[in-house]
This record gives structure tokens, C-alpha cells and sequence, in this order.
């Protein structure tokens, strides 16, 4: 398979599992492609990074960080609450097959084996979590930008 088909194909599925994982929590209809497409923004960006420069836990904290940003923009414009748009973005950046890998390790008595996936699992989870902090920021200073530079127009147009 050629390796721009096989990126088409992923980028399908993670798209989907946004949209599949919208319809499990019971998201309203008219916000699921909308979640779908988030989903894919964050892993896009988690997928360039870990494929260029970064590893795991910059790639999934600008991950995270993209879809906090996004949800929160998202929100606006739909007029829904940013939740909505969030928690199916998560999805493809959850470290699934690590925390299975973890407890099959434990399970089976690799003790050693278990605690990699383990840490590998809590730096993941950390990441991710440390992107929706910073996005959560990088929002509330946005906001308060633009209420000051409204301010500044209302009162540059007073005085004149």
C-alpha cells in the first residue's frame, strides 16, 4: 500500500472514531462532524510532531493543546458548550494499547515491563491534561485581549 493511501486511510478512521465516539456519549447531531473534524486537527498535529521532532509527550501535549484551543472556538461559534467538542478529540490521543499493554504485563507477572507501560501511560495522560491547562489559558488571555482592545476603540472613538 502506497504511504500517502495508507495516511488517507488513517486520517478516515480517526475522523470516524471522533464521530463514533460523539454518537456513544449522545452528542447533539448537529455537532458531530464538527467533533469528528477536531479529533482529527489534534491527532494531524500529534502526528506531525511525533514524525518530526518531538516525541511522545510534546506531540500529545500540543495535541491536547490544539483541541482545547479548537473546542473552545468551536463552542463559540456553534453556540454549544466546549465539552461537546473536547472529550471526542480525546480520543485518538488516549493511550489505549499502553494501558492494556500495562495490564496484561501485570497480569502475566512482567512486573518490569508493567511499570514502562505504566509510566509511559501517566506521561501521556499528563501531557494531554497539561495541553487542555494551557489551552484553557491561552483562551482566557484571548479573552481578555479582546475586551481590552474593544475598550480602547470605545474609548478612542469617545474622544473624538
Amino acid at each position: 500500500m502506497n504511504p500517502i493511501e495508507f495516511f488517507i486511510i488513517k486520517c478516515i478512521c480517526v475522523y470516524l472514531s471522533g464521530i463514533g465516539f460523539g454518537l456513544i456519549v449522545n452528542l447533539p447531531h448537529k455537532a458531530l462532524n464538527i467533533a469528528g473534524f477536531n479529533a482529527l486537527l489534534g491527532w494531524l498535529v500529534y502526528y506531525v510532531i511525533i514524525n518530526t521532532w518531538g516525541g511522545l509527550g510534546s506531540s500529545n501535549f500540543f495535541g491536547g493543546l490544539c483541541i482545547g484551543v479548537t473546542s473552545v472556538i468551536i463552542a463559540r461559534w456553534k453556540k454549544m458548550p466546549s465539552i461537546l467538542f473536547d472529550v471526542p478529540g480525546l480520543v485518538p490521543l488516549v493511550p489505549g494499547g499502553q494501558a492494556y499493554n500495562t495490564i496484561k504485563s501485570f497480569a502475566m507477572g512482567n512486573y518490569q515491563a508493567a511499570f514502562s507501560y505504566l509510566s509511559e501511560v501517566i506521561w501521556i495522560a499528563g501531557s494531554i491534561a497539561l495541553g487542555f491547562i494551557v489551552a484553557e489559558l491561552v483562551n482566557k488571555i484571548r479573552i481578555k485581549v479582546e475586551r481590552d482592545l474593544r475598550k480602547l476603540k470605545r474609548s478612542r472613538k469617545s474622544k473624538i
